[in-house]
């Protein structure tokens, strides 16, 4: 049960950090084009997916202390 939870924990970290990649890459898009607003707020998105990633991570180091 403790790898299963492990496992899920660094794929959900995983996809939270590519998620957070494809925000980054999304914004810099809409900085460039469009040179609005959106491009912020997809910065902000991204910035926050990146915090959940680490979070998941750190979930496996608290446990195993």
């Amino acid at each position: 049960m403790k790898d299963e939870n492990n496992k899920t924990n660094k794929i959900v970290s995983i996809l939270n950090y590519f998620s957070s990649i494809c925000f980054y890459i999304v914004a810099i898009i809409n900085f460039i084009k469009d040179n609005s607003s959106m491009g912020v707020i997809y910065l902000c998105l991204g910035s926050t997916f990146l915090c959940l990633g680490s979070v998941y991570l750190n979930k496996d180091k608290e446990k195993k202390e």
